[in-house]
């Protein structure tokens, strides 16, 4: 499985496959682009690792909801295109002059949270329907000191629980933080899985030629894959939290 599977890819039409980026694009504001400046792409990229620890061009690509192509063409060119710098500075509140120049704070506030975005698809826990929007419903912040070895927080995502069958540890309307980094399956993890159109939750086992998703609700039978069965299925991401309402 490779390392840039995303959950969902949204177009002007309509979501097409499982894929998911960091931010949906939003349409640029003439007034706020400055077309004359002029952003080497290397020292562009390694601002971006330092902000968010991304390490190659495709979770670039993936953050920006562009082409792989689109990142490799600014790199050909050495130019990075100004709706970059706006589009990542707007939704991950990142100082958009350090960004463009390295100068000044890397955030416009204090450094002490980390902001993600709470997309508008549900995560299946029961009969294996999901739902995706291309809007975000949100940004909410986590503590960067708790975040420190949780995993990589650019690729980290909140999305809702649907369905009971991961009852009683997730519960319908729950919300799970999902980075998209860790695709590599430890027995027992919570991840998760993009099973033909679906997308779910599972507890998971890996044995030689052979995947079972497990529920935690006793009234859902695990999901055995083997085989060329196996090669349908994409590992999101590991949940890492979760957070409910009482209401």
């Amino acid at each position: 499985m490779e390392a840039d599977n995303c959950l969902y890819k949204a177009t002007e039409e309509h979501i097409t496959t499982i894929c998911f980026s960091f931010a949906a694009p939003a349409k640029i504001n003439p007034t706020n682009a400055r077309s004359d400046m002029h952003i080497e792409f290397d020292l562009f990229f390694k601002r971006l690792q330092e902000a968010l620890g991304i390490t190659t061009q495709s979770e670039l690509a993936n953050l920006l909801q562009v082409n792989r192509s689109a990142v490799t063409q600014a790199k050909r060119t050495g130019e990075v295109p100004q709706r970059w710098v706006w589009q990542l500075s707007r939704h991950l509140g990142l100082n958009r002059t350090w960004l463009e120049t390295g100068q000044g704070p890397m955030r416009p506030g204090p450094d002490t949270f980390a902001t993600f975005p709470k997309v508008k698809a549900r995560l299946s826990a029961g009969g294996g329907s999901f739902e995706t929007e291309q809007a975000v419903e949100g940004y909410y912040s986590f503590r960067r000191d708790w975040l420190r070895g949780k995993g990589q927080p650019g690729c980290m995502v909140l999305m809702d629980i649907m369905g009971d069958s991961m009852e009683p540890e997730l519960k319908e309307g729950d919300t799970v933080l999902v980075d998209q980094n860790q695709q590599e399956i430890y027995a027992g993890g919570m991840y998760a899985m993009g099973v033909e159109d679906t997308v779910m939750v599972k507890r998971v086992e890996k044995h030689p030629n052979k995947l079972v998703l497990l529920s935690t609700n006793q009234r859902y039978t695990p999901i055995v894959l083997q085989g060329d069965e196996i090669e349908a299925v994409t590992c999101i991401g590991r949940i890492l939290w979760v957070g409910r309402e009482l209401l």
